[in-house]
């Protein structure tokens, strides 16, 4: 998979079909150097964000929930009255999937 210059932001997610495999280790270091905010822990990537308030952090999941029902890719989220954190990988293939790359370039764009 060639990542340079690759615009996550421009890609929707596909459906994984059974028997698809979870990127190598070489594709997530490649796709994590695009999101330098986000972190590997297993087989998940995650970012916290913080807010000024809690109107702010729920408008942000907000605009996540209608992202991930967008792209039938969906996170775990959890938040409190400042803070969000995101997670992703795809379960269906027991590890990371480009669909989990994009939606997190497309989560950063909000923010911007």
């Amino acid at each position: 998979m060639e990542t340079e210059g690759l615009d996550l932001t421009r890609r929707r997610c596909r459906p994984c079909e059974n028997g698809m495999a979870p990127l190598s280790e070489e594709e997530i270091n490649r796709m994590l150097n695009l999101l330098p905010e986000w972190h590997r822990e297993g087989n998940e990537i995650i970012r916290t964000w913080s807010f000024k308030n809690y109107y702010q952090t729920v408008a942000f999941i907000n605009a996540v929930a209608w992202l991930a029902h967008r792209e039938d890719h969906h996170p775990d989220i959890a938040f409190g009255y400042k803070t969000a954190t995101i997670r992703y990988s795809t379960h269906a293939i027991g590890g990371l999937s480009e669909n989990d790359f994009i939606c997190a370039a497309k989560i950063d764009a909000l923010t911007v």
